[in-house]
């Protein structure tokens, strides 16, 4: 089947219990001026929720995101959302693939200045997020790609750009991995997937050691997250599902860790925090993208010493992406992909086509038409 235009319409009865919920939470008991310390600072929580349920504008932000092309389409295994956008005349095609927890609404900044530059654009959401269903069974990152490839064929690009962030980073590896010829070049603004370091590897220089120390410390310290959602997503999914106050901490604790906000979550569009989580909430999908942490976990240990991306990759790190924070040397990378372009930026995070969209659309522009 072609794709169908598609337009981002929420229920006004949706919107009504959001708001509803949000006036009747129930919040806990905390001891006074605790801050940050113990998770999601309660003063901050209850002054943004207050304003997601008395002043925030969705049908202002969904008439803005309507603004662009919107579009559903069957393919094997689900009905993938995405928006496409085309250059003028002659674009290099070119998709975008977000990661968690986030949205298709990160790269609403860079898809005009792309397609101003040479870029057709594409941006799905993935499996389980927003408007893409997740399959019944067991999805992978692995899984994600091969859709990908489906979908870009459908639109009629044999070979094309890829570029993602976080889980975006490991579907746009397994796509190169898989289906290099398919493949103009990728684009990483992390490295999702360690390279092989098993028997036969080359040993550790002393930066990968230090790096390998940052990501174990980084675990131990700030992990709980990422094992909770591996091995009991729906357990925590029963609370976030219930309770938008829930996911508005879940949510919004990550994008003040993992960026480049300084603790302070007001250097973001607030209207861009609550579409976000507005967005998960109304289509009920928080929990089946927690599932990309149970369904990928073992994924992470299946590169063997055979595989190395062959494909023409850039890596373009800003400096605090919570992964490596400025520690990642080149020859960790050099070590799965055939690494043609490497960026540092001083600034940016997690979040880079949000937080430094500029920054992101200079780096795409130089690999890909220069």
């Amino acid at each position: 089947m072609p794709p169908r235009p598609f337009q981002v319409a929420l229920a006004d009865s949706e919107l009504s219990d959001l708001r509803t919920r949000l006036r009747h939470t129930r919040w806990p008991t905390t001891p006074p001026g605790v801050g940050w310390s113990q998770g999601v600072d309660p003063a901050y929580l209850r002054e943004i929720t207050t304003h997601w349920a008395e002043k925030f504008d969705w049908r202002g932000q969904e008439a803005h995101i309507n603004t662009y092309q919107h579009f559903q389409v069957a393919l094997s295994t689900a009905d993938v959302h995405f928006i496409h956008h085309k250059a003028e005349r002659d674009g290099v095609p070119i998709i975008l693939t977000h990661g968690w927890p986030s949205t298709f609404l990160e790269y609403l900044p860079v898809i005009r200045p792309l397609t101003e530059a040479g870029f057709d654009v594409v941006v799905p959401s993935l499996p389980g997020y927003g408007f893409t269903t997740r399959p019944d069974q067991q999805h992978t990152l692995r899984d994600t790609a091969r859709l990908w490839r489906e979908l870009m064929h459908s639109l009629g690009y044999r070979r094309f750009a890829a570029h993602g962030g976080d889980f975006g980073s490991g579907v746009t590896t397994f796509l190169a991995l898989d289906h290099p010829d398919d493949l103009i070049g990728i684009h990483l603004t992390n490295l999702e997937l360690d390279p092989y370091l098993g028997p036969g590897s080359d040993p550790l220089t002393e930066a990968e050691r230090a790096l390998v120390e940052h990501e174990e410390e980084f675990v131990a310290r700030a992990g709980g997250y990422n094992l909770l959602q591996s091995t009991t997503p729906l357990t925590a999914g029963y609370g976030l599902s219930d309770s938008p106050v829930g996911l508005a901490a879940w949510v919004l604790e990550k994008w003040r860790a993992w960026s480049d906000c300084g603790g302070d979550l007001e250097r973001f569009d607030r209207d861009l925090l609550l579409s976000t989580l507005t967005l998960f909430w109304v289509t009920n999908t928080i929990t089946d993208s927690m599932r990309d942490f149970h369904d990928n976990r073992d994924l992470y240990d299946a590169l063997t010493a055979d595989d190395r991306v062959r494909v023409p990759t850039a890596i373009g790190l800003f400096d605090n992406e919570f992964a490596h924070h400025g520690r990642m040397p080149k020859s960790w990378a050099e070590r799965l992909y055939d690494v043609r372009r490497w960026t540092e930026m001083p600034s940016g995070g997690h979040f880079a086509a949000v937080e430094e969209p500029q920054a992101l659309v200079d780096d795409l522009v130089e690999f890909f038409l220069s």
